[in-house]
């Protein structure tokens, strides 16, 4: 496994990670998530991602329990949590002073954790200032409850001015974005983020690799699998904007490309990812210890990826953003 620095900063993570969305709370629970996770940590991985959101605050729960349970020493790994919707009251999401820092307080507790290694600003909160949430998250880590603050699904301007604010008042700006980033989703990092990179040394936890499990090809025999995420009733909706004949068509072509480097169709667009310069980590999700086998070994496709592939690959999925005009 190789070790990246996230962003600028001198935070070491692995090249692939391990995330609780979807699966902790809902199909999975501490014993399998035991299991799990030690087969991560036996492959390399030491960073592990999670949100207050997730299952309802359940996955961080479960994550913190099996940890401990595991009986891993708390500086070997790197924990995340997200904050943004922390329940059903008009001051439990957003990102208001308040809701930061109660929310933040509610995640540690779940996590039975001092600190998380990392907290992320969910999304970003159009009813409250940037310069708010840019110093009540100096206040999580002055704190120490946090070490790093990055943000998620922010666009390029609202990561601008929140750096913007943090270099005026000489406080700590987000380190990291956390995007979806894979073969179908490319706009953000490759295109709108790329002055970032840069100017601010911006790093990158990237989400959905395998487009929630339409680019394992599992689906695309038009029958959703009983196991599979897109069975489960809140995730319907996703199963029918996903699973297009234009999208099983570009998966289908994928198949030779695989093939003719002797790799699955997850390995070889996991490591499609990783292979981005500007990712430091793509977060990978998994409910079988064999999932999680087969898709660290994506390390090893990551050299096979040579220009040539890449323009194969390229030709049949047709995704890759057009640069925005510079200004003049």
């Amino acid at each position: 496994m190789q070790y990246n620095n996230l962003g600028r900063s001198g935070l070491r993570v692995s090249q692939l990670s391990y995330g609780a969305w979807v699966s902790f709370g809902n199909q999975l629970d501490v014993k399998d998530v035991k299991s799990l996770l030690q087969c991560c940590r036996d492959c390399g991985v030491n960073f592990y991602d999670n949100a207050e959101v997730y299952a309802n605050g359940r996955a961080e729960e479960i994550m913190g329990q099996a940890m401990r349970e595991l009986g891993w020493k708390r500086s070997d790994v790197v924990v995340s949590t997200k904050i943004f919707w922390g329940g059903s009251g008009p001051n439990d999401k957003g990102l208001s002073r308040k809701h930061i820092i109660e929310g933040t307080k509610a995640s540690l507790k779940r996590l039975d954790m001092d600190y998380v290694d990392l907290i992320y600003c969910h999304r970003p909160d159009t009813m409250t200032p940037i310069e708010e949430t840019v110093r009540a998250m100096n206040y999580v880590i002055d704190n120490g409850w946090a070490f790093y603050w990055g943000t998620s699904e922010w666009s390029a301007q609202q990561i601008t001015e929140a750096w913007s604010v943090a270099e005026r008042l000489d406080l700590v700006g987000p380190v990291v974005e956390q995007p979806e980033y894979n073969l179908l989703s490319r706009h953000k990092v490759e295109s709108e983020y790329l002055p970032l990179y840069s100017s601010y040394g911006l790093g990158l936890t990237t989400w959905s690799p395998l487009a929630s499990g339409v680019l394992t090809g599992k689906y695309n025999t038009g029958v959703i699998p009983p196991d599979s995420r897109f069975a489960l009733e809140n995730y319907k909706n996703l199963a029918s904007r996903s699973l297009v004949d234009d999208v099983l068509k570009k998966v289908n072509g994928l198949n030779p490309i695989a093939d003719e480097l002797g790799v699955s169709l997850s390995q070889l667009a996991i490591a499609w990812c990783a292979a981005n310069p500007n990712v430091t980590t793509v977060i990978t999700g998994a409910t079988k210890e064999a999932q999680i086998k087969e898709n660290m070994k994506a390390i090893d496709v990551i050299p096979k990826l040579t220009p040539e592939v890449m323009e194969k690959i390229e030709a049949v999925v047709q995704s890759k953003p057009k640069r925005q005009d510079s200004y003049r």
